[in-house]
């Protein structure tokens, strides 16, 4: 029997991550994975979603060229097969540079299912190997509605999605969530017919109500998405056609293609927890403490499978923390300060409390906002929808939440992130000087906003 000091069963962002860091920690690493290293954030989530859409941003650029003064002679058209061809590219790189990385850091690499046997066990096929301390990586995949219909090998899920290699002229999209609106934006941008099917009072429901108010105006008069609130999904009719109760009347749409996109559920019952005597959720997830530790010592949890929060970059902050408490430090994990992206056009970004959760929370809050339409880059690149909110505590001042919608807005969330991680008030984030002109100004203007002291504003 093969024995390591660590083992990581899943090589996804928090996965590889733990394998590698375990590694650097002096311990005998192995890191177990049946698909593709990179997990579901490389190969079938994040990356390739966003090159997708990156070539979707580009060609709609283009056909709105005019108002910057450019010409473009002839019809302006796409090729979807060579965009898919570009994704797979990219994925491909990064995938090599991951395995390249683990297995440079020392790391052993097993292709294969991994299942737990015992507490210090688990079992690759028909070799079993030994542990003292193992990170469970497994990941989630893609959820579904059990109604009729929802089997039928036309309605797809994101992986589906992310393979085709034609554009279907229309689609219809059952969610809208982050995944849904953002596959609606990539075919949106691409000038196809697009419609969201959602049971919740809004899209992006949960996010400030100021976002899913801006988002829904932008998809829909903007780009002409159809959007459905309110509304409850009955039935899935040869593959193609939707059909949902809204306000009481049973409506229907038909498309040729129909998306999944209502979250995913935790990859945890291929693992055999039981046979580890892990303690699993009803939900399927593994509960863990805020070292990462599961109820078995020696044995650690991280990413999609404990159901804390199901972003890559949570996975891999877990994945550090596991990693060090199983090379003996003391590292916690704590989840005020994570930043979350969506890659729609213009990009949203938040981090912190709403102003809602702060004052469920009982907290006294400021908040203070800016309009891009108000800043002189945003402008220049002719993109004049978003604002930025910052929101702070009214006894301290000090920053708990911040969201933004405007060009670039994935790339500042860091700065509010380290302002909440750091307890930076709100007026050091105003005092602090921001470069003339970006759009990152817009986190100032709202900064001093808060206290009304924006000059920019009236």
């Amino acid at each position: 029997m093969a024995q390591y000091q660590a083992a990581v069963i899943g090589g996804g962002p928090g996965g590889y991550i733990a394998a590698i860091q375990c590694a650097q920690r002096g311990l005998k690493t192995v890191l177990v994975e049946k698909l593709d290293l990179g997990g579901t954030c490389l190969n079938r989530g994040c990356i390739p979603t966003k090159t997708l859409l990156h070539s979707s941003d580009v060609f709609a650029e283009i056909n709105h060229c005019k108002s910057l003064g450019i010409e473009v002679n002839g019809e302006v058209g796409f090729k979807y097969k060579k965009i898919a061809k570009r994704k797979d590219k990219v994925v491909k790189q990064l995938r090599s540079g991951v395995e390249a990385l683990v297995s440079g850091h020392g790391a052993d690499i097993i292709r294969g299912e991994a299942v737990l046997t015992g507490p210090h066990t688990f079992k690759v096929e028909d070799t079993e190997y030994e542990a003292e301390n193992i990170i469970l990586a497994a990941g989630s995949s893609p959820a579904f509605i059990p109604i009729p219909g929802a089997d039928h090998e036309a309605v797809m899920n994101s992986d589906g999605v992310l393979s085709l290699t034609e554009c279907p002229e229309s689609v219809t999209i059952i969610g809208g969530g982050v995944i849904g609106v953002e596959f609606a934006t990539l075919f949106a941008n691409l000038g196809k017919k697009v419609a969201i099917v959602e049971m919740m009072p809004s899209i992006l429901y949960g996010n400030d109500p100021e976002i899913c108010e801006l988002m829904t105006y932008i998809l829909t008069e903007e780009k002409g998405v159809e959007i459905h609130t309110n509304a409850k999904v009955c039935e899935i009719q040869n593959g193609h056609t939707v059909v949902y109760e809204e306000n009481g009347a049973s409506q229907s749409i038909e498309s040729e293609l129909v998306v999944m996109a209502i979250g995913r559920k935790p990859e945890t019952a291929a693992l055999c927890p039981e046979a580890a005597g892990i303690k699993v959720t009803d939900r399927g997830f593994i509960e863990v403490d805020d070292h990462m530790r599961t109820n078995v010592p020696g044995i650690y949890a991280i990413g999609d499978i404990t159901g804390k929060i199901q972003l890559a970059h949570v996975a891999t902050a877990q994945g550090m923390v596991a990693a060090d408490n199983a090379a003996g430090l003391d590292k916690t994990m704590k989840y005020d300060a994570v930043p979350s992206c969506i890659y729609t056009t213009p990009e949203i970004a938040c981090v912190g409390l709403t102003e809602e959760k702060a004052k469920a929370q009982g907290i006294e809050i400021k908040t203070g906002k800016f309009d891009v339409s108000g800043n002189g880059r945003s402008l220049a690149i002719n993109s004049s929808n978003g604002f930025a909110k910052i929101i702070c505590d009214a006894k301290t001042e000090k920053v708990i939440g911040c969201h933004i919608v405007s060009a670039n807005a994935t790339e500042m969330i860091g700065e509010a992130t380290l302002a909440i991680e750091n307890g930076l008030t709100v007026d050091q984030l105003a005092d602090t000087i921001h470069a003339h002109p970006t759009v990152s100004e817009i986190l100032m203007e709202a900064a001093h906003d808060v206290h009304g002291l924006c000059c920019h504003k009236l």
